[in-house]
């Protein structure tokens, strides 16, 4: 295969190990030809292995202008069985390459981290599978995946995964399950900063943020290091306000046990309050975060709402134009596979000259058209 530049998937995933023994006799296709056959099948509309293998047939006279085929299409039992079988860290290995090679701009960004469950993964006595994804929220792209343990949650899988990226000078934001001790280490470890909604489960911190927080409203913010903006959108008959107030007073801080010896890198708590308004209904919510930035307020609930794009442009797009919390597939490793594989198209997408419509209507418009489907997966013939 020819490939545009180093944002080629051939490039990346030649070196790819192939788990199927070298003398094994029913080896008779090449895994090259499987992982870009799956990946060009997704982009286009795919979202099964039987679907895939009809895509590439109708497309194997097209597939051989840049893979070897050397038995013909592979059946999907091949394909379900070599991804079962692919290492999913040696698979994530590749995804970090591509991604590395296609957004290079990372400093600066907002980084957002959250779980999403593949709500039908599972078989008997299985639980669904549930990954943990970095994303970039500015290019909207997904940096790297990490499946929790079985037995496990989103705390432990959350480090391992920072420790695998990239993310100096960008701003690491999560929700409450993330707001842990070891997790801040990891994150300013990485040299980065963050921004973690506190919430219930440290009650204690979430108490003394709310209690100096309440104390700045109080004294109308006089003398204490503090900071205030507000912001308003009005959308489709909808009207939101949303309020930023911050505290970076480190004596204030330090007085309520809120400290950079608890909490590494630890420069300020802010309080974010969003007021909507709907059909003549006013709902209010208010959410409290603790962060290494320095209490700018207009920086802060920006980073706050930029967070929210992992759900709306990545899981959003995962669950309703890759259809994934219906993949049904359960089969070793090959769920986990596929869902970064998902990510890649969705970027590649993402990423590819400007067409008309949403991502769904641009898969279907990468099935049509041979040279946009080409330039989305930026291969040359």
């Amino acid at each position: 295969m020819k490939q545009k530049d180093s944002g080629s998937i051939l490039e990346h995933f030649l070196i790819l190990p192939d788990p199927r023994r070298e003398n094994h006799n029913t080896k008779r296709h090449k895994l090259i030809d499987i992982v870009v056959i799956t990946i060009l099948a997704v982009i286009c509309g795919a979202d099964d292995w039987p679907t895939v293998v009809a895509w590439a047939e109708q497309r194997e006279d097209w597939l051989r202008q840049f893979l070897e085929l050397p038995d013909g299409v592979p059946s999907r039992f091949t394909f379900a069985r070599v991804f079962s079988l692919l290492d999913p860290k040696e698979f994530q290995q590749c995804f970090f390459g591509w991604v590395k090679a296609v957004n290079r701009k990372t400093k600066g960004q907002v980084v957002a981290i959250d779980g999403k469950t593949n709500r039908r993964s599972y078989g008997q006595a299985e639980r669904p599978l549930h990954v943990v994804t970095a994303f970039a929220t500015a290019s909207g792209v997904a940096l790297g995946q990490l499946a929790t343990d079985r037995k496990s949650n989103e705390i432990t899988a959350v480090p391992k995964l920072l420790k695998l990226l990239e993310l100096s000078g960008c701003i690491i934001t999560a929700d409450a399950m993330s707001c842990q001790k070891k997790i801040v280490r990891t994150i300013v470890k990485q040299g980065a900063d963050y921004l973690l909604a506190v919430k219930g489960n440290q009650k204690m911190l979430q108490a003394d943020v709310q209690t100096l927080l309440r104390h700045g409203h109080d004294q109308n913010w006089q003398n204490m290091r503090s900071d205030y903006c507000e912001s308003s959108d009005t959308d489709h008959g909808r009207i939101e306000v949303r309020k930023c107030f911050t505290i970076s007073d480190p004596k204030l801080l330090k007085a309520i046990g809120v400290s950079r010896d608890d909490w590494p890198g630890l420069k300020s708590i802010a309080e974010v309050t969003c007021q909507r308004t709907e059909r003549g209904k006013t709902t209010i919510a208010t959410r409290y975060y603790i962060s290494s930035l320095p209490g700018n307020a207009r920086q802060i609930l920006k980073a706050s709402r930029d967070h929210w794009q992992i759900e709306n442009n990545l899981h959003w797009s995962l669950d309703v134009s890759f259809r994934e919390d219906e993949s049904r597939v359960r089969m070793g490793h090959a769920q986990e596979n596929l869902a970064a594989v998902r990510k890649i198209a969705l970027a590649m997408l993402r990423q590819a000259p400007t067409r008309h419509g949403g991502i769904k209507s641009r898969r279907l418009q990468a099935g049509w058209d041979d040279d946009y489907l080409l330039a989305v997966a930026g291969i040359r013939v």
